[in-house]
Formats: structure tokens, C-alpha cells, sequence
């Protein structure tokens, strides 16, 4: 694995919540060696990583209420490399405050209103609780966002889903962000939280990659 120190994996799980992720992580109820296996994902030998302090980070939730807490992430050390690792929950997005299921209720909001001939980021940003600060800025990049996971996914979803209707010549645009949330069956004014956790879910298990965002091992590093 190519990058810096710091590399982030997916930790696919069945939380309904970010909240039920963090409340079994602080009861230790959450078996991360056996998630991970005995070989180590960063120099492939056995027994070579074990588990340190974990870190905290910020998960903001906007549906059904808005709430942002810290959330810990487990970290784990190659001893070999030494370079550390982290299972990040589905839920969240590398370097996104607010969780995967607040990005996309935004973004169907968006969708919705521009079904209804009104302005969509503008109209998605009056429909969420004031004190989160969204800006239509902020939503027209979450959606260039999405965008981009779904385009470099687009083969291996392709695999399950009928992705036929996307054109990927006219690629950013609201109409390919809703012919493919229709093609995983994901509509505006639904209860969408399940089907996007399933479809992350599986995406992430298949790929031990993450559907939306860009993990630490693949950014751009800072030149010094």
C-alpha cells in the first residue's frame, strides 16, 4: 500500500446509527481483531499488528435529528512498517464531518426541490436544521462528491445494479446523481438510511475500499 504513515480502512458493519457503532465501541463490544483477521493489511504478515489508542474525530447526523458528537476510531500499529492503520465506520466518509446518510438526505433534498422546479441546493439548505451550517456551496461539492465515488465504482456496481440509464458522457450533473441513486433503488422522500448502509455495505466489502471520499493512503501528499 502506497502513501503516508496514516492509512484508513473501511470497517463494514450492520449499525443502523453512527450512534450504535459508538455506543458498542465504548462497551467493547466490538471485536476488531477478528474483523481484521490474524495478517496485517499493511505488510500482509501474520501477527504482526496490534491495537493502540484510539483516535476521535467529529460525525455530525442531521436526520431524523441534528446532533454532532466525537466519535473514536480504532487504530492499529504495524510493527514491521510502523505505520498505523484505522477502521473507519461505513457510516462516515475520510475527511467529512458529517456522516453518509446526512450527505446523501441533503442531496435527495436537493433533488426533491429541483423535481419541484425550485432551486435545489438553495432549496436543500432551508430544509435542514439552521445551527448545521450548510451552504449551497457545501452541497453542490457533496454532490461532486458522490459523483465521483459512484463514477469510480461505476464498473463493479455495475456488477448488481443496472446502471444503464447513467450517462456517463454528462457525468456531473443532478440528472446522473439520480439515475443512479434510482438504479440502487434509493428516492426522494423515502426512508433511505437502510438501503444506503446496505449498498455501502457491500461496495466496501467487496472492494475494502470506500464508496465516498478519499482515504488517507490515496490523498495527494503536502509538499514539504
Amino acid at each position: 500500500m502506497q502513501g503516508g504513515r496514516k492509512i484508513q480502512l473501511p470497517y463494514h458493519n450492520n449499525f443502523k446509527t453512527i450512534w450504535e457503532y459508538e455506543k458498542s465501541f465504548l462497551a467493547d463490544e466490538i471485536d476488531f481483531l477478528t474483523v481484521i483477521g490474524p495478517t496485517c493489511p499493511i505488510c500482509a504478515e501474520p501477527g504482526c499488528y496490534r491495537q493502540i489508542t484510539a483516535y476521535w474525530r467529529y460525525a455530525t447526523e442531521l436526520f431524523a435529528e441534528f446532533e454532532k458528537k466525537r466519535i473514536p476510531i480504532a487504530r492499529f500499529l504495524c510493527r514491521r512498517h510502523k505505520k498505523t492503520f484505522s477502521l473507519l465506520p461505513i457510516q462516515l466518509i475520510p475527511y467529512f464531518q458529517y456522516t453518509a446518510s446526512a450527505v446523501l438526505g441533503v442531496l435527495l433534498l436537493a433533488l426533491s426541490c429541483r423535481q419541484k422546479g425550485q432551486r435545489g441546493f438553495f432549496g436543500a439548505c432551508s430544509r435542514v436544521h439552521p445551527d448545521c451550517l450548510i451552504t449551497p456551496w457545501l452541497v453542490a461539492c457533496w454532490s461532486a462528491m458522490v459523483l465521483c465515488g459512484f463514477r469510480r465504482a461505476h464498473s463493479l456496481l455495475s456488477r448488481v445494479h443496472d446502471l444503464s440509464r447513467v450517462s456517463l458522457s454528462k457525468f456531473f450533473s443532478a440528472d446522473a446523481l439520480y439515475n443512479y441513486l434510482l438504479a440502487f433503488d434509493i428516492k426522494p422522500d423515502m426512508v433511505y438510511r437502510p438501503k444506503l448502509l446496505a449498498l455501502l455495505d457491500r461496495y466496501s466489502y467487496a472492494s475494502q475500499q470506500f464508496l465516498f471520499g478519499i482515504p488517507s493512503q490515496l490523498r495527494t501528499p503536502l509538499r514539504q
